[in-house]
C-alpha cells in the first residue's frame, strides 16, 4: 500500500483563517490526517508587486488567476494595507488542528521576505528570522517544533546550517523525487515530491498519483490552504477520494519521516533546479 502524504503549506492571512477551516473539514469528513506547515508572522503578500516586473512569475499570476486565488486585500498587505500577522493571530486554529490529530510545524515567520530575499539577508537576518519563527509556534503551542519546510522550497547553505541549530526531526524544504539527508547539515530531508494543482491543475496531480501508486516511495502531496481550502476545495476532496481509491494509505508527514531510516538513505548537497509551473529556481 504506497504512502500519500498532504503537507499544508499556510501562506497567508486569508490561508490561515478560511483556507485552513475548510481543508479540515475536507479531512475530516474523510477521517484523514495532514501536515500543517504555519506562517506566523506578518503577511506582507503586497511585496510581491516587486516581482511582476519577472516575466516568469507575472506569467505564473495570471495563469493560476491569483488575485482569485488569494483575494485582492492579501495583494495589498504590507503596502496599502497593514500586514497582518498570520499564525499568531489564530493560536486557537492552530491548537484545534493539534487536538484534531493533525501535526503542525514551522514555513515561516516573514514568508515574503524569505522567499523573494532570502539571498540577499545577512546570516544574522537569517538567524533572526528562525528565532521569530520558532518562538511564535512555542508560544502557540507549547512544544518545541518537530519540523521545518521552507517558503517557496528556497533555501541555502547559511539557512540549513542555521535550521541545524533547532533540534528539528526532519526538513521538508525541497522538491526532490526522493528522501535524503543534507551533505551540509546532516539533516533528514522528506521532499514535496508530487505536483501541486497550481503547478499542474488537478487532472496533473491525478495523473502523478496514478503513476506512482505501484513504486516504492513515499509520496508528499504540497498543499496550499489558499488554493485548496478555498477556490479548489471540491477539485481536493475529489481528487483525495481517487487517491484512496489507488489504494494511497494518507499518513502525517512525521509518520513518514520516523519511518525513515537516515543512515540508508544517500547524503547530497543542496541543488537547485526550475520545476515545471514555478517561476523561479527552488531546492531539488
Amino acid at each position: 500500500m504506497p504512502d500519500l502524504a498532504l503537507k499544508v503549506d499556510v501562506d497567508t492571512f486569508r490561508g490561515m483563517k478560511e483556507g485552513v477551516p475548510g481543508i479540515a473539514r475536507i479531512l475530516d469528513a474523510r477521517g484523514l490526517k495532514a501536515s500543517f506547515f504555519i506562517s506566523f508572522g506578518p503577511d506582507r503578500s503586497g511585496l510581491a508587486v516587486l516581482q511582476l516586473l519577472r516575466p516568469a512569475f507575472l506569467r505564473k499570476m495570471i495563469r493560476t488567476n491569483a488575485p482569485g486565488l488569494y483575494g485582492w486585500k492579501t495583494a495589498l498587505y504590507g503596502t496599502l494595507l497593514k500586514a497582518p500577522l498570520i499564525g499568531l493571530a489564530f493560536p486557537d486554529t492552530v491548537r484545534g488542528l493539534m487536538s484534531a490529530g493533525h501535526e503542525t510545524a514551522c514555513h515561516a515567520w516573514d514568508h515574503r521576505l524569505w522567499q523573494d530575499w532570502l539571498f540577499l539577508m545577512p546570516a544574522s537576518s537569517i538567524g533572526a528570522w528562525f528565532r521569530k519563527m520558532v518562538a511564535a509556534y512555542e508560544g502557540v503551542t507549547g512544544m518545541k517544533p518537530r519540523a521545518f519546510g521552507a517558503p517557496g522550497w528556497v533555501m541555502d547553505g547559511r539557512s540549513l546550517e542555521a535550521a541545524a541549530g533547532y533540534g528539528f526531526s526532519y526538513l521538508s524544504c525541497s522538491r526532490a523525487c526522493a528522501p535524503f539527508v543534507f551533505a551540509e547539515n546532516g539533516m533528514l530531508e522528506v521532499p514535496s515530491n508530487l505536483p501541486c494543482i497550481e503547478e499542474a491543475g488537478v487532472d496533473g496531480v491525478m495523473a502523478a498519483l496514478k503513476q506512482r501508486a505501484f513504486g516504492g516511495e513515499p509520496q508528499i502531496l504540497p498543499v496550499h490552504a489558499e488554493v485548496e481550502g478555498m477556490a479548489f476545495c471540491e477539485a481536493f476532496g475529489s481528487l483525495l477520494d481517487r487517491a484512496l481509491d489507488l489504494g494511497y494509505r494518507v499518513r502525517r508527514l512525521e509518520e513518514i519521516a520516523l519511518s525513515l531510516d537516515s543512515a540508508s538513505l544517500p547524503t547530497r548537497p543542496l541543488t537547485k533546479g526550475l520545476i515545471p509551473g514555478r517561476a523561479v529556481p527552488c531546492t531539488v
